[in-house]
């Protein structure tokens, strides 16, 4: 499965968060509101959550090996950047 596309909208806020992002595989399926946050070391992503009745937050759609991962992070970051540069 390949990245295809990859869009990021800033946030105008003081807070963590920074941006969110929408990223879609092989021109045929996307995974929406995937967030840049600024952490204590450095930029991150969160995947898309949602809060259960317990009040934990459970990601919708997520990586499943830490490889992709650092791959969706990897191209989400260098397109916040570019973004940055502007």
């Amino acid at each position: 499965m390949n990245v295809t596309d990859v869009r990021v909208r800033k946030i105008n806020s003081e807070g963590k968060m920074k941006a969110v992002a929408s990223v879609t595989f092989d021109d045929e399926f996307v995974v929406h509101d995937i967030k840049v946050i600024e952490g204590q070391s450095g930029m991150f992503i969160a995947m898309p959550s949602r809060k259960t009745p317990d009040g934990e937050y459970r990601d919708i759609a997520h990586p499943i090996n830490s490889e992709t991962r650092t791959k969706l992070q990897t191209l989400i970051l260098e397109k916040y950047n570019e973004m940055s540069e502007e």
